[in-house]
């Protein structure tokens, strides 16, 4: 089920730079700003449950608002973030996070339909291809599962655009894109064999941010 690749925008050393030196900051910078999506995306997760992948786990924020019953497995590209993770891990004592692991999320090395529901907060813009990135995702996901993603959503028309579409080029060497547009999560989904849109829900600050579920058909195959 794999789409034709885009023209990639962002390159994975760059991403991988911008995160190693938010690590430090990334709770307090971005933990506030983030909560209720973190919140909303752990519930849509909870209620597939299983097995779940956090792609992008960063600092493993996250993982302790997780049901003890769901089985956790981490991936980042960002060694630091992961350090982090894992204090985590081993601060709270998360018997339920089977590993944390360095990867690209445009080339996970897990096998066909591993994981009960995908979780991907604040990462599929960052993605220099975020196309291939969501391919992987179906791939490893279950028939009967999700997809659960949050994300800034970049705006159609009015200020707003035109600001995320000027304010770009200097959101690039910081690992995102802030004008990323629906129209190419859309275009995927349409694409996709056995993907469908579950759901698209704005979210706080502003609904400048959306929680967007995909689920796998009962029936589909990985291509």
């Amino acid at each position: 089920m794999t789409t034709k690749p885009v023209q990639a925008d962002l390159d994975k050393q760059t991403v991988t730079k911008a995160y190693d030196r938010w690590a430090p900051v990334y709770d307090l910078v971005f933990g506030p700003v983030f909560e209720r999506g973190r919140e909303a995306a752990i519930a849509a997760a909870e209620r597939v449950g299983g097995r779940i992948l956090e792609v992008g786990v960063g600092t493993g924020i996250a993982l302790r608002h997780y049901p003890k019953n769901c089985q956790l497995c981490g991936i980042d590209i960002s060694e630091q973030m992961l350090r982090k993770a894992q204090e985590r891990v081993t601060e709270f004592g998360l018997t339920n996070v089977e590993g944390l692991w360095v990867m690209d999320a445009e080339h996970l090395t897990f096998p066909d339909a591993s994981f009960d529901a995908v979780v991907a907060q604040y990462v599929v813009t960052t993605a220099p291809n975020p196309e291939a990135t969501l391919d992987e995702f179906a791939r490893v996901l279950r028939p009967g599962g999700e997809i659960v993603l949050v994300n800034h959503i970049g705006a159609e028309t009015g200020f707003r655009r035109a600001f995320e579409q000027g304010f770009a080029p200097v959101a690039r060497q910081l690992g995102w894109r802030p004008e990323f547009p629906w129209a190419r999560l859309a275009a995927w989904v349409e694409r996709a064999r056995g993907i469908r849109l579950i759901e698209r829900r704005p979210m706080p600050p502003l609904g400048h941010f959306s929680l967007i579920r995909f689920g796998k058909d009962a029936l589909a195959r990985a291509a």
